[in-house]
């Protein structure tokens, strides 16, 4: 017997496991609130995902890879930690792949976009979109999914929402929710210097500046700060904001020229207490909801995607509690270290007291050294202890 899953939200998470199901008899309902095209043309959210080269594998897998324009896939090289106005920086990447460098970078809306269009027409597929959740119950018996008044039924309830997860929290599951008092604004930005393919990650006081390279003499300017501050900041129009960003990156890369207004984001992590119950999983955000600043929450959402599909594929219950533990089991492996790690670099970059501010620049000059460096380059490639699903 094949089975039905129902899928809460068409988001990459969710797009990504319908994707990993393909070439399966395991029937999909995905539910998103957002209308159909709204999913087949994503409008641009000025995030630019760095992915892995294992996330680029998996997307190739899933047939995907081809859909996203090559010339809107950016190189990432090298990347560089920088400590206030101290001028040693700690430079990561080379020893990995010397020809490949750390990954790529490719806008969160074409990623999005290739995935729908690998999804849509897929005949174990349906999507209802523009239609919001109203109710989700499940029990040892199955998954039940009210909907604008319909009542969707299956095996499996998998909850791909939102880091802030309505499903998640209808089904009982709690989570560490940690709001950061911070936001994050990007916005695409033209530069005197060149950048060389590296990304920079700037830990200034009060405030980060990440510079994430793409074309040449253009990058993706991300800044992190305090909500005020970012509320002001958006709301400046596009001209005035030269003169605040050569001030935040003090002329590092020579004179800004922002090309838009910033997209802005509030900043909250959170980790779920489970990622599995009766006949229900949660895969993406749902999930585990990362910083941005190791660049890993597109990565570890597809990896727990495609790592539930592969156990889905082959069972003959889709909602096996046991499968499901095997799911759980391996996803919080994979992310748990990589979380902690983010949430105590943060911490200790963040940190302005005159202790701290003494404690990282050893840390980066520490981390220069050959085993600790590479033990940070596996942190930016996401590789960490995994136990097969």
């Amino acid at each position: 017997m094949p089975g039905h899953v129902i899928v809460v939200g068409a988001g990459p998470a969710g797009l990504s496991f319908a994707r990993a199901l393909s070439q399966s008899r395991v029937r999909v309902t995905l539910i998103e609130r957002q209308p159909l095209n709204a999913l087949a043309e994503p409008a641009r959210d000025g995030r630019d995902i760095a992915l892995t080269h294992k996330s680029v594998r998996t997307l190739r897998d899933l047939g995907v890879w081809p859909l996203i324009p090559a010339a809107d896939i950016h190189r990432l090289r090298q990347a560089q930690v920088l400590n206030g106005a101290r001028p040693f920086a700690l430079s990561l990447g080379p020893g990995l792949r010397a020809t490949e460098g750390l990954g790529v970078l490719v806008s969160n809306h074409l990623i999005r976009r290739a995935l729908f269009e690998g999804v849509v027409g897929q005949p174990n597929v349906e999507i209802v979109a523009g239609a919001a959740v109203e109710r989700v119950v499940v029990s040892a018996a199955g998954a039940e999914v009210l909907v604008g008044g319909t009542r969707f039924t299956g095996d499996l309830l998998v909850a791909a929402d939102a880091r802030l997860s309505a499903t998640r929290d209808q089904l009982g599951i709690g989570a560490q929710i940690q709001p950061l008092a911070r936001t994050m604004l990007v916005c695409r930005v033209r530069h005197a210097r060149p950048h060389d393919q590296i990304a920079t990650e700037w830990f200034d006081h009060d405030r980060t500046v990440a510079m994430l390279p793409l074309d040449p003499g253009r990058s993706s300017l991300v800044l992190t700060l305090r909500e005020p501050e970012a509320r002001a900041l958006a709301k400046m129009e596009v001209a005035d904001l030269r003169r605040v960003f050569d001030r935040y990156t003090a002329l590092r890369w020579g004179e800004i020229e922002a090309e838009e207004r910033p997209f802005a984001y509030p900043l909250t992590i959170t980790y779920a207490d489970s990622f599995a119950t009766a006949r229900a999983a949660l895969i993406g955000d749902a999930a585990v909801g990362m910083h941005p600043v190791t660049a890993h929450g597109f990565n570890f959402g597809l990896a727990g995607a495609v790592r539930l599909a592969d156990l889905v594929r082959g069972a003959g219950d889709v909602g096996d509690r046991r499968l499901l533990a095997r799911y759980a089991i391996a996803h919080r492996a994979a992310t748990w270290p990589l979380y902690q790690a983010t949430r105590m670099l943060v911490g200790l970059f963040t940190d302005e007291r005159p202790l701290a501010r003494v404690t990282r620049e050893v840390v980066l000059r520490l981390g220069a050294i050959a085993p600790a460096r590479r033990g940070l380059e596996r942190l930016l490639e996401g590789r960490a202890r995994t136990v097969r699903a």
